[in-house]
């Protein structure tokens, strides 16, 4: 007579464990979707609206503000440019060149002038810009700009939907690593009782 099977008490409670984390980061994942497009629909509306608004100063004006259209006095650029890796109004890459301005406020905000095919570099000294709220992944904005300064072409207009993330997709990812996880498991016991069963002499040798 074949033994009973035995399931391991500490992996499997181990293995449930973590696939039940996983199945948990999936729905937290889920959760950030609706989060996520009612975001995208704000932003999408703000870049439509264009009114005039101030340079927002906090993170939460970041939030608020993005994509909409302001304007701001550069009193004086501090320290030298910066020329990146940039696309301008039809998508094609080069550089764009980016100034840290001094505002009457005693702030600074920085500036993304415009673009150009190749190395920028520029004496704009400051002025009024008006332009698009881009918001940074530091939670704070710089302001793109349009019309383009210094002699620059345009840049690329800061779109909404570049801050889409697949949220969908993580989930979906987390779902099936939990499932795998828990195959995987199911096919290790069930060679376990094939070898104890072998070894007990209930099956025959191969």
């Amino acid at each position: 007579m074949m033994g009973a099977r035995r399931i391991p008490i500490i992996p499997t409670i181990v293995v449930v464990a973590a696939a039940a984390v996983m199945v948990a980061l999936g729905f937290w994942q889920l959760g950030k979707v609706e989060t996520q497009e009612a975001r995208l629909a704000q932003f999408a509306a703000s870049a439509q609206n264009t009114d005039l608004v101030g340079f927002p100063q906090t993170v939460e004006d970041v939030d608020r503000f993005s994509y909409r259209r302001s304007r701001l006095d550069c009193l004086q650029v501090n320290g030298e440019p910066r020329s990146v890796a940039g696309r301008n109004a039809n998508n094609r890459s080069g550089n764009v060149l980016v100034v840290n301005c001094l505002l009457s406020n005693g702030n600074s905000a920085d500036v993304q002038l415009g673009w150009a095919p190749g190395p920028i570099s520029t004496d704009w000294s400051g002025g009024e810009v008006v332009g698009i709220i881009k918001p940074l992944r530091t939670g704070f904005a710089k302001l793109v700009a349009d019309p383009p300064l210094a002699g620059l072409e345009a840049s690329a207009t800061p779109d909404p939907r570049s801050k889409r993330v697949g949220h969908l997709a993580y989930a979906g990812q987390w779902f099936f690593f939990a499932l795998t996880a828990l195959v995987i498991y199911w096919l290790a016991i069930r060679r376990r009782w094939r070898d104890e069963a072998k070894a007990a002499g209930a099956l025959p040798q191969q």
